[in-house]
């Protein structure tokens, strides 16, 4: 847990937004906050201007790392008594979209390798160079984004996609979430049979992985929804390229594994949603009754005849079930047009939620205050 204290991250969260000097962007663009509907009780507010922001982390001191879309990767401190300052390190990178922290280093993700820099926090005015971890990673930059995050056995978990719609590649290689140790080391599948995994967590009661799946598309605009899947044990093979979302046959691939011999999703998401980050809510800032919910960024469709997603949607869990899939926070998507795309959660020290929003490039803030 980060040792900013929940109150001196809220002070500073309400702290005016600065950008610091590799930023140099406007204050807030005109995002238009009051489009964004939050349940009863509930506020939105802006923590920083992030281009492209993806991923996000803490870091052992409270700076709040964030991968991106453009090449560059982002640390946003909050000075005692300052506002917060944004600082762009590591530029030109091959899409440094996943960050993930651990014993004082920040591992990031691009495409083909697993980067780390080491006492990141004491050095963000004079950035190490990074060290590469791995670089056991295919190179293809379709599907090639990469959610990295440290799983409760202290291991590296990275999901590799399939640079395709739909095809059969080895298994052993493409559409898996992978492991290793944090120096590279022991890298094995975890589990295969996915199409694109972009985010992943696990539940804090029994530490079990549960991740998001982007189904395949040309199929129509409702078939197959994008899948929210829970993963026990590790060697588990999911539906991708043969069944999707437990029940719907490949139209190419379907007749060489039937949907019943593979593990079906835990809960169907809405059809090309592109469900992103996700993580269980472990903070008590919400009311109970979200507790241990899991939250998800639905990026948006990009190939439905109307448009759905733009959202952050809620999956409310009974034990290893998914019992109800709904809406928390929306209104990114007005009509047909959207002025931002939620790509990932995470819960904050002081219990609020935070949103990163690569399309309008921002971070956004939800907390209860009844």
């Amino acid at each position: 847990m980060p040792r900013l204290s929940a109150c001196a991250f809220v002070a500073l969260l309400l702290a005016p937004l600065v950008v610091g000097a590799q930023g140099g962007l406007p204050r807030d663009r005109g995002l238009p906050f009051d489009r964004i509907k939050v349940p009863a009780g509930f506020r939105v507010d802006l923590v920083a201007v992030v281009p492209g922001a993806r991923a996000m982390t803490f870091g052992s001191d409270g700076t709040l790392f964030v991968g991106s879309t453009r090449g560059d990767v982002f640390a946003v401190s909050f000075p005692e008594g300052r506002s917060p300052v944004v600082r762009a390190f590591a530029l030109g990178l091959r899409e440094p979209v996943g960050v993930a922290f651990r014993d004082g280093a920040l591992y990031v993700s691009a495409v083909s390798r697993i980067l780390r820099f080491d006492d990141i926090e004491r050095r963000l005015a004079n950035p190490p160079a990074p060290v590469v971890v791995s670089d056991r990673f295919p190179t293809e930059g379709h599907h090639g984004r990469k959610f990295i995050a440290f799983g409760p056995d202290g291991k590296l978990y990275v999901p590799v996609g399939v640079p395709c719609n739909v095809c059969e590649l080895d298994p052993d290689r493409y559409g898996v979430i992978m492991r290793m140790n944090p120096d590279g080391s022991g890298l094995e599948v975890f589990a295969r049979g996915l199409r694109n995994s972009v985010g992943f967590d696990w539940d804090p009661s029994t530490r079990e992985l549960w991740f998001t799946d982007n189904g395949r598309d040309m199929l129509g605009d409702d078939v197959p929804p994008d899948t929210l899947n829970y993963a026990p044990r590790a060697g588990l093979r999911f539906g991708f390229p043969y069944c999707h979302a437990g029940t719907t046959p490949d139209p190419e691939f379907g007749k060489k594994q039937p949907c019943s011999v593979l593990r079906p999703p835990a809960q169907n998401l809405g059809p090309h949603v592109a469900a992103l980050g996700m993580r269980f809510y472990t903070g008590t800032q919400f009311p109970a009754a979200y507790r241990n919910r899991i939250f998800i960024a639905e990026h948006g469709s990009w190939n439905r005849s109307r448009k759905i997603g733009y959202r952050v949607a809620m999956v409310t869990l009974e034990g290893d079930k998914a019992v109800r899939y709904e809406s928390f926070v929306e209104g990114w998507l007005q009509g047909e047009q959207a002025w931002g795309r939620p790509a990932d959660v995470l819960v904050a020290p002081d219990g609020s939620l935070l949103i990163a929003d690569d399309s309008a490039g921002a971070i956004y803030r939800i907390r209860y205050s009844g």
